[in-house]
């Protein structure tokens, strides 16, 4: 790890953290890597970022691992899609 990863992060005035985040592997939805959305986060000055893939947490480890390295909060979820108990319920989505 080089020295500039692991400095502190420059104060951003006011602070902002992307909460609501779909990465490469919300594959029908974004095509955004993970390292290159770590690399911008940092490079914008947020100490923290969200990524909320669709149904699945595939990008978790990954993600986990860079945003650390950069000196990045990593924030960790998904957007699911819960089903109703009959056929004909209606779907409900949850973050």
């Amino acid at each position: 790890m080089s020295e500039q990863a692991s400095a502190p992060l420059p104060p951003a005035a006011p602070a902002f953290i992307h909460l609501h985040l779909h990465s490469e592997f919300s594959i029908a939805d974004s095509t955004i890597g993970i390292k290159p959305l770590v690399g911008k986060i940092r490079e914008l000055g947020m100490p923290a970022v969200a990524v909320n893939d669709i149904c699945n947490v595939f990008a978790l480890v990954k993600f986990y691992k860079a945003a650390q390295g950069a000196g990045i909060k990593p924030i960790c979820g998904s957007d699911l899609t819960i089903a109703g108990d009959k056929t004909d319920d209606p779907q409900s989505q949850v973050t």
